[in-house]
């Protein structure tokens, strides 16, 4: 499904937060190529990015793009800083990002208007 197609239907952004950090972590661990996983990423960031400004508003979209990357740097922070098991860190931060994505975003059944 196309980033177009997507911002014509009432897909749900938060599910690209969950794919973006969730399969991002595990595409990373199980090639063994941080990049790959970064891209995934990325790509569901950009993604779900769009959705919001369309959506809400870039400020919105500014707060979100913030609260992911957090979401991002904070699994890192747990699982190495702290000590939790990785897989724990990153389920943690992906259910409290897309949590609070679809509370602002999606949970909505109409789209605000965009100014």
């Amino acid at each position: 499904m196309s980033t177009a197609s997507l911002m014509r239907t009432r897909f749900p952004s938060a599910v690209l937060v969950a794919v973006g950090l969730a399969a991002g972590f595990g595409v990373a661990q199980g090639t063994g190529v941080r990049a790959l996983g970064g891209a995934v990423f990325a790509a569901a960031g950009l993604a779900a990015g769009a959705l919001w400004v369309r959506r809400r508003s870039v400020p919105v979209a500014v707060g979100l793009a913030a609260l992911y990357v957090a979401a991002f740097v904070l699994a890192h922070v747990l699982a190495i800083g702290v000590g939790l098991p990785a897989w724990l860190a990153v389920s943690l931060v992906t259910l409290t990002a897309a949590g609070v994505t679809f509370a602002v975003v999606d949970g909505s059944r109409e789209d605000a208007p965009v100014a």
